[in-house]
């Protein structure tokens, strides 16, 4: 698959490759590794449910009431087809063709430049930590909807045990504690969807077929920070910075890639459903909460102003109360929390995998590799959870003004997390073009590339450059420094780096794209031998027929 430049010369390709497996197992002796314990049905719900936390709940209805139910809708949908779902696709073409332990930030080094590894993977968990910090604060959010006495840092506190204890035990088990309380949101936000289709046409106490009522007098599409054209434009780009927060990239995908079963297999799989999820879960849920809800609704901007905690402040809630409907506040309020318990999990994870990922490629101390026998990185994993303790600033503010200064800082780490790993992609596309490999040979590849990468790159670093742009007239220091913190912290780790070790983009004829690969092909074989689909048709036919369509599913 990659030739060599001159004759039989051997490649410096395959040079790096020997070198880099030899250095990786003497760094790996006496660290124990991670493991190969996550299902496909486990990938997929992680894949979901990781970014369905309580932003689609509840921090949805601020940008319904600064934009409209349309701008809602146009903003999701845009973002989530033109930057997400390609930004997916790249990514498990890399993935899948080397789903190796080191995760997506020792790509970007090989194919790119090693101070772009190291940028993006603290990067990535500063976005993790922050994450974290923002799923746990939203649990103290919702719990103050039924309690108002205690003191917001016993939720935080009680959350926090519980997803360590979730992270430290063997990832099976996470992968099945996480798979539960991701259906729980998958199933919620299927309900609250039918709910709106049902109710809509009719079928609630009041008898009222509104339909698209909530859409009129002007309220599809409203202005936001200015008047006018200009102000419905930017009523729609909050929108679309918002949904950069709530739509999920690939980042579970990659940083889990060296603990997936069968991984040839799975994440290609994922890949190919990822336009149903954005369609089946975001657009249509966004489009359901702008029907179901009044952008203008007295209760939805009391709720909001008076920053009311929880289910108060749903627009799911609110819109299900003006119809007269009782009894589901509480229930949905107990979904929403275990929807910031399940990202708060899932994250804790993730920031956890990072590190881990870092310390394997050199860039973070190397105890941070410790794993136990079940293949927990558990330094990793505590090491992170005493940063989130910054979480406990709820005890001297106000819970939701912390949850929405995570939020911010989140937003913009993620972006530009996923504006580098399409470098990244666009990194391999050029290195194995160059190499004469033969796209044949790939588990998996993506269509319309590199086209859709470029289109992907462009809208993130539009996204970027325009994140904050509320935050200058007038200038607000805390709106302005939450908007663009990651950005500043992201070129600083990459400076740093490159400064340091005296980095060189690395040339695509000369790019690494071996290095790990014969470990995973012996690793993978038992999945493989005689062709991926040959063998899970196999293994599938020897189930009974329930057993069958069950694992199809996923």
């Amino acid at each position: 698959m990659v030739s060599s430049e001159k004759g039989d010369a051997p490649s410096p390709v395959l040079k790096s490759a020997g070198a880099a497996d030899e250095g990786t197992s003497e760094v790996l002796g006496g660290y124990n590794e991670t493991k190969r314990g996550l299902s496909p049905r486990h990938v997929q719900l992680m894949s979901i449910g990781g970014s369905i936390g309580t932003g689609l709940w509840v921090g949805i209805g601020g940008v319904l009431s600064k934009a409209g139910p349309l701008s809602l809708l146009l903003g999701y949908t845009f973002w989530g087809l033109l930057f997400i779902w390609p930004l997916n696709l790249c990514v498990a073409e890399m993935c899948a063709y080397l789903p190796i332990k080191g995760s997506i930030f020792e790509l970007a080094s090989r194919f790119v430049d090693p101070a772009l590894g190291f940028a993006m993977g603290w990067t990535y968990f500063f976005a993790g930590v922050m994450l974290v910090c923002t799923e746990y604060s939203a649990v103290a959010t919702v719990m103050t909807y039924w309690d108002t006495e205690t003191n917001p840092a016993a939720w935080i506190a009680m959350a926090m045990v519980v997803c360590v204890l979730l992270n430290v035990v063997a990832v099976k088990w996470y992968g099945e504690s996480e798979f539960i309380m991701a259906s729980t949101k998958v199933l919620l936000l299927f309900g609250l969807c039918f709910i709106t289709l049902i109710t809509m046409s009719g079928g609630n106490p009041h008898h009222d077929a509104y339909g698209f009522r909530n859409w009129g007098d002007g309220n599809a599409m409203q202005a936001y920070y200015t008047d006018g054209a200009t102000g419905r434009f930017l009523g729609w780009w909050k929108v679309v910075i918002y949904a950069a927060f709530t739509i999920a990239g690939p980042d579970m995908i990659a940083l889990a890639a060296g603990e997936i079963q069968n991984p040839r297999w799975t994440i290609p799989r994922v890949a190919k459903l990822i336009f149903y999820r954005l369609v089946g879960f975001y657009i249509i849920g966004v489009l359901c909460v702008g029907i179901i809800c009044s952008s203008r609704d007295p209760g939805l901007l009391g709720a909001i102003k008076g920053g009311q905690p929880g289910a108060a402040a749903s627009p799911w809630v609110i819109g299900i109360q003006n119809l007269g409907i009782t009894g589901l506040p509480h229930l949905i309020n107990a979904l929403i929390m275990l929807s910031g318990w399940s990202c708060g999990n899932a994250y804790l994870y993730s920031s956890s995998r990072t590190l881990y990922g870092l310390a394997r490629d050199g860039q973070a101390p190397k105890i941070f590799m410790k794993c136990t026998k079940a293949g927990v990185p558990i330094y990793a994993v505590l090491a992170v959870s005493l940063i989130t303790c910054i979480t406990f600033l709820v005890a001297s503010n106000n819970a939701v003004e912390v949850f929405f200064w995570f939020v911010d800082l989140t937003t913009t780490a993620l972006i530009m997390t996923y504006t580098m790993m399409l470098v990244t992609f666009i990194g391999f596309y050029r290195a194995r073009t160059a190499q004469g490999m033969d796209p044949s040979t790939l588990p998996y590849r993506a269509p319309w590339t590199p086209y859709s990468s470029y289109v992907g790159l462009v809208l993130g670093c539009c996204g970027l450059l325009f994140v904050g742009f509320n935050s200058f007239a007038p200038f607000a220091t805390r709106d302005f420094v939450t908007a663009y913190f990651a950005v500043g912290f992201a070129i600083f780790t990459y400076v740093v780096w490159k400064v340091l070790h005296r980095t060189r983009f690395v040339s695509p004829a000369d790019a690494d794209l071996i290095s790990g690969k014969k470990e995973v092909d012996d690793e993978c074989r038992h999945w493989e031998e005689g062709g991926l689909e040959e063998v899970e048709k196999e293994r599938l036919a020897q189930m009974n027929v329930f057993r069958r369509t069950w694992e199809r599913i996923w």
